[in-house]
């Protein structure tokens, strides 16, 4: 791949250009599109090939277009810009529905000669066919014309659904003495007021710790109510819309439900397939989570004696509680050797050293101070750049995500990519490091993928469940022993001991079948709410996390207002865990050690660099040199 020519996007310095950025970046490139399909229109003499690379063309502004738009409105700091850039986002979605809609477009390619095409310009030809059928353009006249309608309402509500979750910081107020259990620090950054009350938010900043270290049970209650009533009532009507919005167009375009839709595309197959897949997650994990759930009632229980239900206010704490007092792994005495400082360069180091490539920092404008940028080169040639915004502010998406900013084409176009999350300045919890592990795996994924002809291919465009399996793997590297020595240290200096980390292996598999629920039970409501489409979204909720899950959601909330996932994931959320299954048979390619170079080098070639240019049950095939089991799986869910 030779990109040394090529630039990375230049970022405006001053507010003026940042809001032109937002707009003009898009309607520039929505007017290249406009004329690319004139042109696609025009050429009947046009081969197949010429009629692909126009249409590539086309695609790359829009991708162009979308990525930067996306990111201001989930990043920028200026509310203004957020807004200019979220229309922007609307209008590119818009455009990307009315061209599948489009018949003049698809009279293009439906008549398109595949003789001679390579294996991939063939592989886009068969996606793209697909493409137009699904976006509805052989449907008649009033029946597209609805379709493309309930296309742009979905954009509109997924817009305001995740702009609701972004605003919808809420802040709660407990007595100084509820931050019993918390570590010091933050307790010193959290004094009292004149009323002898401590101000909470929902930050995860603020969250993780709570939930995990005070042992003030109202404390942890008062937080995790305001946590799952994020963006309520606001999003009530939005969701109910979009459910609905949703269920109208997969019917109209000839599937049964919005879940039959959204895997026609994935490895799974079928809508169909879902439940499937989920009866076989709750026999595997469901006696274990019933004992593990034994073990966190019989210590609560020690707190409150009267306690005959274990919610997910107490969740986190119990295991906690659990880990330290019975395998020795005090969550506050790991954390003091995860200094911000420290694991930030050294997860560059050892995905640097693991992938075969150096991050070399630029000193670039950006859209906020907290912001980091650094070219990524192997040996010596410039093949990205990645962007890190990694602390929280009010306005900032509010979880952890990687966003592409510039799709990677062969020789045309420099990838670039941004993590945004919300970690703290000081220690990190380790969930927070393996969180950063996870999302650096999609950043260096999105990168080493993109050396490719057609931009539908590049970087994380595989089929959607299967794109967190190479996040998922990185997990493990978090509880590596010699990677965490290589940069953890604490106040005096000292690496975490192998022996604490090996503690904290064994302590991690406790809890693991519960955690296991907790994702079944959002799995869950993710394909019932889509498919069910009940008239009370609460209550249905409500429901089926109790019902998967022997800990419990606490009553009368409304998760599902904040459950970001249910607008980009849909019905689909069981992806999270058909990934795992396939990331926990990948870790079996790495016998020789987790910083093999030459299982490191072939995981490179076999599973990140092609992208999106092959199924991915043949990339997992060409790297285990077998087709990918459940067995992985089954064996970590036992704690093997």
């Amino acid at each position: 791949m030779t990109t040394d020519v090529l630039e990375p996007l230049s970022f405006p310095t001053d507010a003026a250009g940042w809001l032109t950025l937002a707009t003009d970046r898009a309607a520039e490139r929505i007017a290249r599109v406009a004329e690319l399909d004139d042109r696609l229109k025009a050429g009947p003499e046009l081969s197949t090939v010429e009629r692909l690379e126009l249409w590539n063309d086309a695609e790359i502004a829009l991708s162009e277009a979308l990525s930067a738009a996306y990111l201001l409105s989930e990043a920028h700091p200026d509310e203004a810009v957020r807004d200019a850039a979220e229309a922007q986002v609307q209008a590119v979605e818009a455009l990307s529905s009315a061209r599948l809609l489009d018949r003049e477009l698809w009279a293009v390619f439906a008549d398109a000669d595949p003789a001679g095409l390579d294996d991939d310009a063939a592989r886009l030809l068969s996606h793209l066919l697909r493409d137009f059928r699904r976006g509805g353009v052989d449907l008649d006249d009033e029946t597209r014309e609805r379709v493309r309608a309930l296309t742009e309402r979905d954009t509109e509500l997924s817009l305001e659904f995740s702009r609701n979750v972004r605003d919808g910081r809420r802040e709660v107020r407990v007595p100084a003495a509820g931050l019993a259990g918390l570590p010091q620090d933050f307790i010193d950054a959290h004094p009292a007021d004149a009323d002898g009350t401590v101000t909470l938010t929902t930050d995860y900043t603020d969250l993780m710790p709570v939930r995990e270290y005070a042992a003030d049970r109202a404390t942890r209650v008062a937080l995790l109510s305001a946590y799952n009533d994020l963006a309520w009532p606001d999003n009530d009507r939005v969701l109910a819309e979009l459910l609905q919005v949703r269920e109208e167009r997969a019917r109209l375009l000839g599937f049964t439900d919005w879940a039959d839709y959204e895997t026609e595309t994935r490895m799974i197959g079928s809508g169909a397939e879902i439940p499937a897949f989920l009866s076989r997650l709750d026999a595997a994990s469901a006696a274990a989570a019933d004992a593990e759930h034994s073990r966190l009632q019989e210590r609560l229980r020690r707190d409150v004696a009267d306690a005959d239900v274990v919610t997910i206010a107490d969740y986190w704490y119990l295991l906690g509680a659990l880990k330290r007092e019975e395998y020795d792994v005090d969550a506050q005495l790991v954390r003091s050797y995860f200094p911000f400082e420290r694991v930030k360069p050294g997860v560059l180091d050892v995905t640097a050293r693991l992938l075969g490539v150096e991050y070399r920092p630029v000193d670039v404008p950006t859209w906020h101070e907290d912001v980091s940028s650094y070219d990524v080169l192997r040996d010596g040639e410039r093949i990205g750049r990645i962007h890190l915004d990694l602390h929280p502010r009010a306005g900032k998406f509010n979880h952890a995500a990687c966003f592409p900013l510039v799709p990677g084409v062969s020789g045309r176009s420099l990838p670039e990519a941004v993590l945004l999350c919300n970690f703290s300045r000081g220690l990190l919890e380790h969930d927070e490091v393996v969180t950063f592990f996870h999302e650096f795996g999609h950043l260096v994924h999105d990168i080493l993928g993109a050396d490719q002809r057609w931009v539908r291919f590049s970087g994380v465009a595989t089929e959607w469940d299967f794109v967190e399996a190479p996040s998922q793997l990185l997990e493990e590297w978090a509880w590596d022993a010699e990677v965490l020595r290589s940069f953890t240290a604490n106040a005096d200096g000292e690496p975490i001991p192998g022996e604490l980390v090996e503690k904290m292996r064994v302590a991690d598999a406790f809890g693991r079948a519960l955690e296991v629920r907790r994702q079944l039970g959002h799995a869950n409501v993710s394909y019932h709410l889509h498919v069910d489409r009940p008239g009370d979204l609460q209550a249905e909720t409500e429901r089926l996390y109790a019902a998967t899950s022997p800990v419990q959601p606490l009553p009368g909330l409304h998760p599902y207002a904040g459950f970001g996932h249910l607008t980009g994931y849909g019905a689909c959320y069981y992806t999270y865990q058909w990934s795992l299954v396939i990331a926990r048979d990948l870790l079996s390619g790495f016998d020789k050690g987790l910083m093999d170079g030459e299982t490191a080098h072939r995981y490179r070639r076999e599973i990140l660099e092609p992208g999106g240019s092959r199924d991915a049950r043949e990339l997992v095939q060409s790297f285990l040199g077998r087709e990918y089991s459940f067995e992985a799986y089954r064996e970590w869910l036992a704690g093997a």
